[in-house]
């Protein structure tokens, strides 16, 4: 047997997937469909730092949508390490995972890394202290009274449903999304809305008439999360070249103006 036969193809002259990247000269780069602030018809921020990315990289950001699945185990499957069962590829690298060990560890056809923001879980209420007193972020029981938006199945609908016994069921409103929420928010017909802080800055815009707050309450055990990038498992140069890539467009401040220029505060990771 031939010694080459048992070295890895990289060891026998095999291009690396980031080598084969920058022959072809674009990345490919998965982003939600139908997901403001962060992608949506080719806009938003998740949008924009893929093409920072690409440009930081020497190279063209491809970026492509993917429909969300039944959870997150699901889009890595289908945007990084297979594809989807209906023939769609899967990309060079995906943007909007949660950087978390326990989903590193139950998914190890990929690797999680490259934190860019910190999610958060808000509150935006209106302003007006005869509606609402104190902070809506920190004392629930106004909205045994009041009405309070969430997007279904999501964290702070799971959240509100099971808090204070459950009290609160009956005015927990449910929504396909915070946007939609919001909407009905500023239309008056609710006292609040609970969620990602980003799209409720996103969605609130700059109407003036409503208050968001980060919530701090010891009941909700997750109130914030950091977000990141994944790629398969063992495209470890091509995850360094990333993470390199976005730790220059922070320190420069550009990762910090697309965020400003949808309205959302950013919040740089810790990790």
């Amino acid at each position: 047997m031939a010694l080459t036969a048992s070295l890895p193809a990289r060891a026998q002259g095999v291009a690396s997937p980031l080598a084969d990247i920058r022959q072809r000269g674009h990345l490919k780069v998965a982003v939600y469909n139908d997901f403001a602030p962060w992608s949506l018809k080719g806009k938003g921020i998740d949008v924009e730092l893929a093409e920072a990315l690409g440009k930081q990289l020497k190279l063209t950001a491809q970026v492509v949508g993917y429909t969300a699945d039944e959870d997150m185990d699901d889009d890595l499957r289908n945007m990084v390490w297979k594809g989807h069962y209906l023939g769609t590829a899967p990309s060079d690298v995906m943007m909007h995972v949660p950087v978390d060990s326990y989903l590193q560890g139950k998914n190890d056809k990929v690797k999680i890394f490259g934190p860019y923001h910190l999610e958060t879980v808000a509150v935006a209420r209106v302003q007006r202290i005869g509606q609402i007193r104190g902070s809506a972020a920190t004392a629930l029981e106004v909205f045994t009274r009041e009405k309070i938006g969430v997007e279904g199945r999501s964290l702070a609908d799971a959240f509100l449903l099971g808090v204070l016994s459950g009290r609160l069921r009956e005015n927990v409103v449910h929504f396909g999304s915070i946007a939609a929420a919001v909407e009905k928010l500023k239309a008056g017909d609710l006292a609040a809305v609970m969620g990602p802080r980003s799209e409720i800055e996103a969605a609130l815009g700059k109407d003036s008439r409503f208050v968001v707050e980060v919530v701090q309450m010891p009941e909700l055990k997750i109130n914030s999360w950091p977000l990141g990038m994944a790629v398969k498992a063992d495209e470890g140069e091509l995850a360094d070249a990333l993470a390199d890539a976005l730790h220059a467009l922070q320190k420069d401040g550009t990762v910090a103006a697309i965020f400003a220029r949808h309205g959302v505060t950013y919040v740089q990771p810790t990790l």
